[in-house]
């Protein structure tokens, strides 16, 4: 049986998003933030990361799993490196400090680092990192998340599903952005999965004894298969190095679950870079020959750039409006 959806346009659902935080204790700034980010998510076609999350962010907010009060706190240990502590708030409001900051310091020395810690579920990656592309950067951006994956060959999780996501400006075309999670499929997906009363495919999740399950319950208490098998828990290594242990965040291993309200805060991380392209000898010629590059994959018989999914989906919102599920509204409407 198809659910049921409502259609509105993005600005109605940002509002609405916005409106249902605020009632469950969120600054008004704080709230439009992450209301930002969870339609835009939805809006690329990525709803685990969207609609879907807000019931499970207001339970935390309730709780005190995501600190309501949070004040967010940077430092710059050095000219081109930020540090973010999120103080246990949503991820989303220390993301547009540190991309803000971020992409200033990239333009004076040519590269920035922003480290994010004691933060919570960040969402859409490729969100993030195109907002440094349309500041005419490259960004790239790692996070850590509460374990999902198992080490290759052990059958208890460790890591994360720990997303990558990088993006490149072009004049004349969208930019280029590319965002993938380290399991098969985001965990998201299976959460999502698991709220509408749907089945996932097999081949996404393994149960608890470490068999294939396309029961979501089972999944959410079992293990991600990786992307790549052993080269997937690799990835998933260096991520966790980078998210976890530079930014001094919590392993994925100790972190709490970004979806209950029981339980200690995530306290995950992010790491962001961001480059000012073209800083060889003849930087002029970095766009052209970055054009060249995705022109001679266009032209191979097949191939498609990565994110063209994500671009129709989002044009379609734009002129068409979001078709959400009218479960999710209604619990948007009660919030607020």
């Amino acid at each position: 049986m198809m659910a049921t959806v409502e259609k509105m346009t993005l600005s109605e659902a940002e509002q609405l998003i916005c409106d249902a935080l605020i009632g469950v204790g969120a600054r008004a700034a704080v709230a439009l933030s992450v209301s930002r980010a969870l339609v835009a998510a939805e809006s690329e076609g990525q709803v685990g990361h969207g609609f879907s999350r807000l019931e499970d962010y207001a339970a935390q907010l309730k709780s005190g799993k995501i600190n309501p009060k949070a004040e967010i706190r940077v430092q710059s240990p050095f000219p081109a490196s930020i540090s973010i502590d999120a103080d246990c708030g949503f991820a989303y409001p220390a993301l547009d400090e540190a991309i803000e900051r971020g992409a200033e310091a990239a333009h004076l020395y040519g590269i920035a680092s922003m480290s994010i810690f004691n933060s919570h579920h960040c969402g859409a990656l490729s969100i993030q990192v195109e907002k440094l592309a349309q500041k005419g950067l490259i960004g790239m951006m790692v996070a850590n998340t509460p374990k999902a994956i198992a080490p290759w060959g052990a059958a208890e999780a460790q890591f994360g599903t720990n997303p990558i996501a990088f993006a490149v400006p072009r004049a004349d075309a969208p930019d280029l952005v590319m965002d993938l999670s380290l399991s098969k499929v985001a965990r998201g997906k299976v959460m999502s999965a698991s709220k509408s009363g749907q089945t996932i495919p097999e081949g996404w999740a393994l149960d608890s004894a470490g068999n294939p399950t396309t029961d979501p319950a089972a999944a959410l208490q079992g293990t991600m298969v990786p992307i790549g098998e052993a080269k997937g828990t690799a990835l998933a290594l260096m991520v966790e190095t980078l998210a976890a242990v530079h930014t001094g965040s919590s392993l994925s291993s100790a972190a709490g679950s970004f979806f209950n309200a029981s339980g200690p805060p995530p306290r995950v991380g992010q790491f962001l870079l961001a480059i000012k392209p073209g800083q060889t000898a003849d930087g002029e010629g970095f766009a052209n020959r970055f054009e060249q590059l995705l022109g001679e994959i266009n032209a191979a018989q097949g191939a498609r750039l990565p994110g063209q999914r994500r671009l129709k989906a989002r044009e379609a919102a734009q002129s068409e409006g979001l078709a959400v599920p009218s479960a999710y509204v209604d619990i948007a409407r009660r919030l607020a």
